[in-house]
């Protein structure tokens, strides 16, 4: 996630930390800890509107999550809610695990160690952070008994205000839309999800042979499964368009119908021409459609900004409805995603945690051919692991092992032709490194053992 969601991360809460961090007002909730001339309701009320402006942004930025976090958390949901059949919150709990309790959490709270401030925090905005943290882990944990999850009474009575169903909606309407993109296979889950719905003006797609292409005002309802469009609110649908049959969404030039606020749904036939309500929702509605849609293997490249009419494109002038387009597509994507990470550095730290835990690993493997783990605690030394598939996990454990073995074997050969190359009193070794001393000790004490 760090890899992948960096950007991500940036994106979403750098512009409500800095405001955190440059107000700096106190939100110390402790009785006991607050401060000479601080008051209690002040600093609750200080904490509420950074709690709510930090989890405004979280859940407000499901559309730009990285395509391959949503991947991962739509096979996350579906492995779980498969598993834990009986529990109807799961799909969402296994979601909130990651994406709010390991990905903005830390962020939160260490906001320095994510480059999103220059330095560590002061005491006093350090504790703040501290609590907005804890506040925003419990209101994406869904928990049903979530005040009495606190072990701070003063956070419990802190709570209070955020104990509104409109939270619990906000995280689950964010949940399904991270974990409902990117998916292989649209028609997977079993019930679909709402993502988003409302009246809008559409444009007749000249389906009939004589029919008039006139505007009219229709409810529409977005899903996981599809975009669908009928009269009224619970009326059946007068159209739909499956997701994997929208090849781009994209705005539509106001000199096309002399309308503002249009954007167009390409589909393989034609292109769904929609006028919303403001600017607001034309842009909230071409974000999660983009959303739900960018993994379409069919995905145009280049679209017509503009509409056909009077036997041609008003935008590039050609004769062909069907030619392609003159544009090119802009996926609703950041056109500047760079990743400010060290890709070797972060090599190196996972090569490290490996060699490190490397004793517990082989306890691990050896656990996996123990009678313990399969029917029970047997030895006491294998009780402890419980492994799903010790067999899988064998053969995984001994990858990791001889990858890691062969890396150390690199390295020393690596060191070893290195110090051969290099003189003693050189730039590289100069008279007193005692690297190189102790190299040639080695070197020595093996020499002599040989002979």
């Amino acid at each position: 996630m760090k890899l992948a969601g960096m950007q991500y991360l940036h994106l979403t809460l750098r512009p409500a930390l800095e405001e955190i961090l440059q107000g700096h007002k106190p939100c110390e909730i402790d009785p006991v800890k607050l401060r000479d001339g601080e008051n209690l309701e002040t600093n609750m009320e200080n904490l509420r509107q950074y709690v709510d402006r930090v989890f405004s942004a979280i859940t407000k930025s499901g559309v730009s999550c990285p395509t391959v976090m949503c991947d991962i958390f739509f096979s996350l949901r579906e492995a779980a809610a498969k598993r834990f059949q009986d529990d109807m919150d799961v799909r969402y709990t296994a979601v909130s695990g990651f994406i709010f309790l390991r990905f903005f959490a830390p962020a939160i709270l260490s906001p320095n160690l994510f480059q999103l401030a220059p330095h560590h925090t002061d005491p006093q905005m350090s504790r703040t952070l501290t609590l907005i943290s804890k506040t925003i882990q419990t209101l994406g944990s869904l928990s049903k008994a979530k005040s009495a999850s606190f072990k701070e009474s003063y956070m419990a009575t802190f709570y209070d205000f955020f104990n509104e169903q409109k939270y619990a909606d906000a995280v689950k309407n964010f949940l399904d839309l991270i974990s409902s993109s990117g998916r292989r296979d649209p028609k997977s889950m079993e019930q679909p999800i709402l993502l988003k719905e409302g009246f809008m003006i559409k444009r007749a797609q000249g389906r009939k042979r004589f029919g008039r292409k006139n505007f009219k005002k229709r409810w529409f309802r977005l899903t996981n499964h599809e975009l669908t469009y009928q009269k009224s609110r619970g009326d059946p649908p007068l159209y739909s368009i499956p997701i994997e049959n929208i090849l781009a969404v994209e705005k539509l030039q106001e000199e096309s119908f002399k309308m503002k606020n249009m954007f167009q749904v390409v589909q393989p036939e034609r292109a769904l021409y929609i006028q919303a309500n403001n600017c607001v929702e034309a842009k909230a509605w071409t974000d999660v459609l983009t959303k739900v849609s960018q993994c379409n293997q069919r995905r145009l490249s280049v679209y017509h900004p503009s509409a056909y009419l009077g036997g041609h494109w008003l935008c590039c002038r050609a004769p062909s409805d069907t030619a392609p387009g003159c544009t090119p597509c802009t996926g609703g994507l950041p056109a500047n995603i760079q990743l400010d990470i060290d890709g070797d550095r972060e090599t190196e730290r996972i090569y490290s945690l490996f060699s490190s835990y490397m004793s517990r690993l082989e306890h691990m493997q050896e656990a996996c051919g123990s009678r313990s783990v399969y029917d029970g605690p047997e030895q006491e030394e294998y009780s402890s692991f419980l492994i799903d598939d010790p067999q899988e996990t064998y053969k995984t454990l001994r990858q990791v092992m001889v990858g890691v073995g062969a890396l150390e074997r690199e390295h020393a050969q690596y060191r070893r032709d290195k110090f051969k190359k290099t003189k003693y009193g050189s730039q590289e070794h100069p008279i007193g490194d005692k690297s190189f001393q102790t190299y040639i000790r080695q070197q020595s004490e093996t020499s002599t053992h040989s002979i």
